[in-house]
Order: structure tokens, then C-alpha cells, then sequence
């Protein structure tokens, strides 16, 4: 079972929290009961491939939700695409997530997140409409893995300015049954809107729900690339690592403490930000200040001056912030230091990064991957004895999707995956509108849906 992070909400099975997406006390559901893997099982994982750890991850929480054939059917079709890890210097390396149809982490999350809902709501003969907000990637992961699914319609809010033009075509060229809306304000905007519909009692009869990582549908596969990636360059059994994880809305890092809880042998997370410092200084300070209005940073996906996430973050260490950013009852925010350590990472660094990283491995890294290898190589100065430790940074996005940067800055054009390619051809059917509060979007939604 599933419960809401406000607790006040009534206990849900993971089919229903799917199809709610955010409990009605505007929460966030989390599993009540973290299964455990033992360290030989984890250490087995070695000899799978990514579709089977997938199962061996996915099927501890959902045995009740799905037969072994279905899920493993789901799986196959959702994780199409390799997930590697790379050697890149010493015991450092980089975990591409980057290998999907959008060319971004999301597709993870967001492909099996679309299999599950469509199969819940085919095997029920109900419609629903997903409405998710973007800071970047997530829109077009969300919009591609769910365009022309059955019984769904998507409606995915951006920040019209703050994305790059791909990001937005992955978004604005597929039509059918996506609907994206670029909104003159911040992601966080955008995600107040989201967060306030689903509360709203007036749109109960348009069945909304999410697919930002604020679903746990999504959340949950996001473990499956800690066990995957571990089992990719670990020698002994309960050897631990490091990772180092580009974090904006959160999931990405949630995903991994719910791999820590589940048994994998992990010696510490480093949360890389951008300038949205939000949670550095909440480690720093022992209270919590959200960014208003975020900050813009080249790495656009983690302009978040309030992740969602930390809901469940707070929760898993005890205590208990709500949506509004209230700490209403301190975690152990001790227990939070032993297992992340937390480096907020200037544009000026993230363009040095990129620069630097080209320059020593002749490898082009994407503006968010390069905060997380800022951090990394940040930490490790600051705790040299720890680089012996093997560590995994992720790539989160492909440096295609970047390229006005990445040109400035290497003066190299990166390679374009043929998905990429074929997008970027496509024409825009997009939508922007004036909205200066809730009730105009409100509205916008009554009229047209």
C-alpha cells in the first residue's frame, strides 16, 4: 500500500496512486514498506541484463498489480534502449541516460509509467487526462511516451522561454492526443497550476492525473538504473560507490535513496544543483528555504526553486513538508548529512566543466551532466581519501539537445541522434498563452476539455 506524505489523505494500492497521480491532500504517495535485496541477490544482479534487473527491482512492489508475464511484457517494450556505464577517469564514471527515443533520463520513468497507466485504464475502460508541468526534459519524455497511447489525452505545461528549441519541438510537433502549453512564468508556475488542478474540486469530472515524477509510477523505475549501473562496475560483493546525480524536481535523487533503502551498497549521494540552492542550504542551515522565483541556469531542467520531491525526501528521514514548502516537522537531518552531501554549481562552472571535460577526455557532456561532474570533482577534492571509492556520475540528457551552448563553448557540434533529427524537422502545432494565475488556466481547462 501507498500512503499520502500529508497523511490525510486514506491508504492506496499502487494501481490507484497511479491513476491519481497526487493524493487529494496534495501530497505525494509513497510506498508504506520498502522490500529488501540481499547483498548476494544485488550482487547476482551482475549477470542480468537491464530488462531482467528491471524485473527483479519492479516486481518486489508490484506482484499484486501485475502477473510476471504482463510485467515483464511492459518492461520490454518501455526499456527499448541501453542504459551504459563508462569508464571515464581513474574510479570515475558516467551512467548514460541519455540513450532513449527523447534522449534524456525522463524516458525511463515516463515510457513505463506510460504502459502501466494505459494498462490500468484499458483493463478498467476509463479515460483520464494527464496534465504535467516541465522544466525541460520531462515534457518531451512524458509527451513521446504517452502520444497516441489509448484512453489518455496529455497536456504538458512549460516555462515558454527557459527551453531550448528541441526540448520544445519534442513537445509541440506530435499533436493527436498531446496538447502543450508554453506559459509566460517559471516551471515552478507551472507546476502550481498542475498541483492546484489536481486538488481542485471543479475539475474532478476531467479525471487528471500526472506524469511528472510526482507520480510514483514514474519514481519508482528510477531506481532500476542505480541497480543496473552498480552492477555495470562493482568487483566484490558490498562494495559501495558513490553517485554523483544531477537533481532539479528531485525524482531522480528519491530514486536512488529508495535503491539505498531496497539494500544497494551506496556510500554517499552527492546532489549537484544549479544556482537553485535550495537544498544545499537547507543541509547548511537545518531549515528550509524554497528560491522564489527560481533561478535561471543553462541547465534548464534543474531550474527548480521548490522541488516536489522533497516531500518524499523529507519523509523518508521522519519528517514532514508539505507543498507549500512548510517544514512541519523536522527529519533527522543528521541522518540526511551521513547519506548526501549537497554542491550548488555556478553557470560559470557548469560552462568550465563542459570545457574542461572536452579538452581532457574529447567527450562532450551536457550542461547537467557537468553539474554533477562539477560536484563529484568537488567533493572529492574536499574528501580526497574517499577517491579511491568508484563513483557513477549520470548524464541526464544528450549534449545535442544543447547545441548553442555546447558550440559556444567547444566550438564542436555535437552529433545529432536520429531521433533528435527527425524532430527537429518536424513543424509546431504550439500553443502559448497569456496566463497570469490559476484561474485563467483554470478556466482554459473547463473550456477546452
Amino acid at each position: 500500500m501507498l500512503y499520502s506524505t500529508n497523511k490525510r489523505s486514506p491508504n492506496v494500492s499502487f494501481r490507484e496512486a497511479v491513476l491519481k497521480g497526487q493524493a487529494s491532500d496534495k501530497g505525494l504517495y509513497i510506498f508504506d514498506k520498502i522490500p529488501l535485496i540481499s547483498n548476494e541477490e544485488i550482487f547476482d544482479f551482475k549477470s542480468l541484463n537491464l530488462k531482467e534487473i528491471a524485473f527483479e527491482i519492479l516486481y518486489q512492489y508490484l506482484e499484486e498489480d501485475f502477473t510476471e508475464k504482463i510485467l515483464k511484457n511492459i518492461i520490454n517494450k518501455a526499456l527499448n534502449f541501453p542504459i551504459p556505464t563508462k569508464l571515464i577517469t581513474d574510479n570515475n564514471y558516467i551512467c548514460y541516460l541519455d540513450k532513449g527515443p527523447t534522449c534524456s533520463f525522463k524516458d525511463v520513468g515516463a515510457r513505463m509509467l506510460a504502459s502501466f497507466m494505459e494498462y490500468f485504464l484499458i483493463e478498467e475502460d476509463i479515460k483520464t487526462i494527464i496534465l504535467t508541468a516541465t522544466s525541460g526534459d520531462t515534457g518531451g519524455a512524458v509527451a513521446q511516451a504517452f502520444h497516441n497511447k489509448k484512453n489518455i489525452e496529455v497536456i504538458v505545461l512549460y516555462p515558454k522561454d527557459e527551453i531550448s528549441t528541441l526540448q520544445r519541438k519534442q513537445m509541440t510537433t506530435l499533436g493527436d492526443n498531446i496538447t502543450a502549453i508554453g506559459i509566460n512564468g517559471k516551471f515552478d508556475d507551472c507546476q502550481r497550476f498542475a498541483k492546484n488542478a489536481f486538488a481542485d474540486s471543479d475539475l474532478s469530472q476531467l479525471n487528471l492525473t500526472s506524469a511528472n515524477s510526482i507520480n510514483i509510477g514514474r519514481l519508482l523505475p528510477q531506481a532500476i538504473y542505480y541497480f543496473k549501473s552498480y552492477s555495470d562496475i562493482i568487483e566484490h560483493k558490498n562494495e559501495k560507490v558513490i553517485f554523483s546525480v544531477p537533481s532539479g524536481n528531485f525524482g531522480n535523487l528519491t530514486g536512488g535513496l529508495i535503491a539505498k533503502r531496497m539494500g544497494l551498497p551506496v556510500k554517499r549521494f552527492i546532489s549537484a544543483v544549479n544556482e537553485n540552492d535550495e537544498f544545499p542550504s537547507f543541509l547548511a542551515k537545518g531549515y528550509y528555504e524554497k528560491v522564489q522565483p527560481s533561478r535561471v541556469c543553462i541547465s534548464n531542467a534543474m531550474n527548480v526553486g521548490h522541488p516536489s520531491n522533497l516531500a518524499r525526501l523529507i519523509e523518508l528521514y521522519n519528517g514532514h513538508l508539505d507543498e507549500e514548502g512548510n517544514l512541519l516537522k523536522n527529519p533527522d537531518i543528521n541522518e540526511i548529512r551521513n547519506d548526501i552531501i549537497s554542491y550548488s554549481i555556478t553557470d560559470e562552472i557548469t560552462k568550465e566543466t563542459i570545457i574542461d571535460f572536452n579538452n581532457k577526455f574529447d567527450i562532450l557532456i551536457d550542461p547537467h551532466g557537468a553539474v554533477g561532474w562539477a560536484a563529484l570533482l568537488r567533493y572529492q577534492n574536499e574528501f580526497p581519501t574517499e577517491e579511491a571509492i568508484k563513483s557513477i556520475n549520470f548524464e541526464t540528457a544528450d549534449p545535442a539537445k544543447f547545441p548553442e551552448q555546447i558550440i559556444n563553448l567547444t566550438h564542436k557540434h555535437p552529433k545529432i541522434p536520429n531521433s533528435l533529427e527527425i524532430i527537429r524537422q518536424k513543424k509546431e502545432t504550439q500553443i502559448s498563452l497569456e496566463i497570469a494565475n490559476y484561474h485563467d488556466f483554470k478556466t482554459f481547462l473547463q473550456k477546452n476539455f
